[in-house]
């Protein structure tokens, strides 16, 4: 039995997340940003103006090894109610995160936290969407 990679989780919980009606976009953490400004400045490059959706998900194995704990962070469209976007996006994340854990035949839990990062009315220029 193999473990469940932490990239895939981050793929399927941006993917899930991004499919709710209501989330414009997935705001990265600010190590993310970080991180991204500093690759920029280093090499030199020049980059599209957008972060990768996947910079919005924060995934966390318990040291314990108990199971895993996945951070969503959503910019919510003006004009849906955040408390229901949110428990939309933790059902669906956590839903499509379950088969993934369990395919690889560990008893991992999947615990998802929802956050809310802010309400916009147009599409930011945070993430890109698919």
């Amino acid at each position: 039995m193999t473990a469940c990679h932490p990239a895939d989780i981050r793929q399927t919980a941006a993917e899930a997340a991004l499919a709710v009606s209501g989330v414009l976009a997935l705001q990265p953490t600010l190590a993310s940003r970080l991180a991204r400004a500093a690759s920029r400045a280093t090499a030199g490059a020049a980059a599209s103006g957008f972060a990768s959706p996947l910079s919005g998900i924060r995934v966390v194995h318990d040291p314990d090894g108990s199971g895993w704990q996945v951070e969503v962070r959503c910019v919510l469209a003006e004009g849906h109610r955040a408390i229901d976007v949110a428990r939309t996006v933790h059902d669906q994340t956590r839903a499509s995160l379950t088969p993934l854990v369990t395919t690889h035949g560990t008893a991992d839990t999947v615990t998802v936290t929802v956050t809310i990062t802010r309400i916009t009315r147009t599409n930011p220029k945070v993430a890109w969407r698919r």
